[in-house]
């Protein structure tokens, strides 16, 4: 790797008439998001140009944003993301959950760090002025970072847990939403999956299934994805794509946002759960759904 010999043919792609948009592609998805870092760098050393203004000014639509995000350290691009789901036109509350819900305490700490000293306030003093009631809470939680990251689990605890939820949820008229919030949003992993098992013979369903019936909306969607992350976290990220090419017109933003962040931490994975479960490769899914360089890059990130 020659950050150098890369830098000189992002520059030769984009000089002159016209962008050479395959070269750019082959350059950028061939190395990881560290290697990529270097090259801006040197871009910027050797070249005296500054390669994202260079990129925009050359790109356009959903390849740009393919591309830029993937110049963006990762807890970086998690902070702009977060961002725009917050003071975009409208909340993006699908976006604040994907990536409270499936993030780790020390990679939502970076983020909080970030964010901060990014926009001048906190994450969480966005979403409190952002969203309300419940589901607020639970993004609160959550951008908090505080899980359990142990694996140790208390079998009574458990045990009690499961029936704390049960009795929450299923059993009573109305649902103490706030116990939901307090159990799954704190445990850890190894505990939440024993409890879900304890529950499901106390309440004879899935814990997925009590929160469908118990609750709706984003607090719905929310703490479901917490279930989901935390008994397969690329099982999750599977479905997120799947939602967003299936059926008229395209999710962009989510179909980018899991392509990019997701592609050096479990990409593999999300590609085995995606067959599993939808009985076609995601490469297929992408082809049919993206055209153009938009989807040459998506392919790339894909990969297989």
């Amino acid at each position: 790797f020659s950050a150098e010999q890369e830098a000189q043919a992002l520059r030769k792609a984009m000089k002159g008439l016209g962008t050479d948009e395959d070269a750019i592609i082959d350059t950028l998805t061939k190395l990881n998001v560290s290697q990529r870092q270097q090259v801006l760098i040197t871009y910027k050393s050797t070249i005296g140009r500054d390669l994202i203004e260079d990129l925009k000014s050359e790109l356009s639509g959903n390849f740009e944003r393919v591309i830029i995000g993937l110049m963006t350290p990762i807890t970086m691009y998690d902070v702009h993301e977060l961002r725009r789901a917050l003071k975009g036109a409208g909340t993006d509350e699908g976006c604040l959950i994907e990536i409270l819900a499936s993030r780790t305490n020390e990679e939502i700490r970076r983020i909080n760090e970030n964010y901060k000293l990014q926009y001048g306030c906190s994450l969480e003093d966005d979403i409190v002025s952002d969203t309300s009631s419940l589901f607020r809470r639970v993004l609160v939680s959550l951008a908090t970072g505080n899980r359990d990251e142990g694996t140790f689990v208390d079998e009574a605890l458990a045990q009690q847990d499961a029936q704390c939820l049960y009795e929450a949820g299923e059993k009573k008229w109305g649902t103490d939403e706030v116990q939901f919030l307090s159990i799954l949003c704190t445990r850890n992993r190894c505990h939440l999956l024993r409890v879900f098992d304890v529950y499901r013979v106390v309440a004879n369903k899935d814990i997925t299934e009590s929160i469908k019936s118990e609750m709706s909306g984003d607090l719905e969607d929310a703490l479901l994805a917490v279930v989901k992350c935390l008994r397969n976290k690329p099982a999750y990220f599977a479905e997120r794509l799947y939602k967003s090419m299936k059926g008229l017109g395209t999710d962009d933003s989510t179909l980018i946002r899991v392509m990019v962040s997701r592609s050096e931490v479990d990409m593999l994975y999300i590609r085995r759960e995606f067959l599993a479960m939808y009985g076609k490769s995601l490469y297929s899914f992408i082809k049919g759904d993206c055209s153009g360089d938009y989807r040459k890059v998506l392919l790339r990130l894909c990969g297989g």
